[in-house]
């Protein structure tokens, strides 16, 4: 019998080198750690050692023939997933420029050869203690995600309407300039704005005829509530502005915080844009979709008033250039 409730794990760590005799010497330390030890000979063997089986670490030889360990490094950062796989670069060179190349590709820390056993064993356990972490961290805000898709599954008329709310805000952000970091988080935050419905009774949220002024006061809380669900977890804290102000309007008559203008977050700001436009033209429980040629009139009248009116010109130029028709495939193709 154990006192153990979870699993213990062996760390993965893979070791890139050319020479086998320095693979097999950093084995026999990380095996002595409990570590399990995947090698690789090349840059190109590592690729796709990683792609076969991500591991937890990757100490990182530079110097390889096919393809060096800098340019392994490189593509491994790029990528959106495995940017998260720590890499320690491993050289016999003390050349100043090459440890400014390692670092510049991404390289989570740096070790010269020949190495220290325990200051490998004291860099190595920080940096899988950190990719346990960003992992917890994904895990985190993988159940967000799961919440949201609930959220929107309780009601037929608003599948996939989280979705679309984060593509268009984040090709209104992408057209404002923005960088690609910040439209990821519209994205993200499209797809989390409505979070907080979880908390609404489903004879609120379902209700097929006109709200009584109780019901809409608590249908109006869902921002504050996806809020409060959101604002321990530092992971998604990012999105908090959005979620709980995408109902602000820019003349201050929103919810929940009466918000006016550039004091409305510019998170908020474009994704309130996205949002009302996906409501408008979507089924919902008490009405028909409006033609688009009415929710566009709808959009333009509420420049300036509901609306920021620059984020809407924007947007009215993408719906022009045919966004909402990419948007659609691109669902279309996720499903099938």
């Amino acid at each position: 019998m154990t006192n153990q409730i979870a699993p213990v794990a062996r760390p993965k760590v893979l070791v890139v080198d050319d020479i086998a005799a320095n693979r097999e010497l950093l084995e026999g330390h990380l095996d002595d750690l409990g570590y399990r030890v995947l090698q690789a000979k090349d840059g190109i063997e590592a690729l796709e050692a990683v792609a076969a089986e991500e591991p937890d670490l990757i100490l990182l030889d530079i110097d390889m023939p096919r393809l060096d360990g800098i340019a392994v490094c490189e593509q491994l950062k790029a990528h959106p997933l495995r940017r998260l796989i720590p890499i320690v670069i491993l050289t016999a060179s003390n050349d100043r420029d090459t440890k400014l190349r390692g670092i510049a590709a991404g390289a989570d820390d740096y070790l010269s050869k020949p190495f220290d056993p325990k200051e490998l064993l004291i860099r190595t356990k920080v940096l899988l203690r950190q990719r346990a972490l960003n992992e917890r961290l994904d895990a985190t805000e993988g159940v967000l995600h799961a919440l949201a898709r609930a959220v929107e599954a309780r009601d037929r008329h608003t599948i996939h309407h989280a979705e679309r709310v984060g593509r268009y805000a984040e090709a209104i952000g992408a057209a404002r300039g923005l960088t690609a970091e910040d439209c990821e988080l519209l994205y993200q935050g499209g797809v989390l704005h409505d979070l907080g419905k979880i908390a609404i009774p489903d004879a609120i949220l379902l209700k097929p005829g006109p709200l009584t002024t109780a019901e809409f006061t608590k249908m109006r809380s869902h921002s504050v509530e996806g809020e409060r669900i959101c604002l321990s977890l530092r992971s998604v804290a990012h999105y908090l502005p959005i979620i709980r102000h995408h109902h602000e309007r820019v003349d201050g008559a929103g919810y929940p915080d009466h918000l006016a203008g550039a004091d409305i977050p510019i998170g908020a700001r474009i994704t309130a844009i996205a949002d009302s436009w996906d409501a408008m033209v979507s089924d919902r429980p008490y009405r028909a979709g409006l033609a688009e040629d009415e929710a566009l009139r709808r959009l333009r009248q509420g420049s300036g008033t509901q609306w920021d009116a620059g984020l809407a010109h924007v947007f009215i130029d993408l719906l022009d250039g045919g966004l909402m028709q990419r948007v659609t495939r691109t669902q279309l193709a996720a499903i099938a």
